[in-house]
């Protein structure tokens, strides 16, 4: 089965609303192996990869988090940064050392809230984020948890 690849900021949103958000970020890096959050840590920042992996994970009791979506080049890391109660509902750790954009989740909702327009265009953005990792994260469940040769529901 093929999926959709994840929405990027650069397809998503217009030239001038990018050049405003860029405006707002910072360059960090990550080594190898870094936990950027863990699930119900607070969601006060999101990051857009400029090179590297991060693999997003979900906590399941009794066993290692599963790996449910690797993220690499232009790629959205965070989307509950957007949605109250503003809690990561995954994790996130980095496969190899990680150079990204950072962005403070605070001043880019007041941005949106300042101009519809952006506003509108980052919540559809990172909406279409959301659908794709919650599909990501149903199918890598039911690979790791279905059983054998239960198939796919239609």
């Amino acid at each position: 089965m093929m999926t959709k690849t994840t929405p990027r900021m650069g397809q998503a949103l217009p030239a001038a609303h990018r050049g405003r958000l860029m405006g707002v970020a910072r360059q960090v890096n990550f080594p190898e192996g870094a936990r950027l959050f863990e699930e119900g840590g607070r969601a006060d920042r999101f990051w857009i990869i400029r090179s590297g992996t991060v693999a997003l994970d979900m906590h399941v009791p009794g066993r290692r988090p599963a790996v449910i979506e690797m993220l690499g080049f232009g790629e959205l890391v965070g989307w509950s940064w957007l949605f109250e109660p503003y809690r990561w509902q995954l994790g996130a750790e980095t496969m190899s050392p990680v150079r990204a954009h950072e962005f403070d989740a605070e001043l880019v909702r007041d941005m949106c809230d300042a101009d519809a327009d952006l506003g509108r265009r980052v919540g559809h953005w990172v909406g279409e984020v959301l659908s794709h990792r919650l599909q990501a994260a149903r199918i890598r469940l039911l690979d790791l948890y279905a059983p054998h040769g239960s198939g796919f529901p239609r």
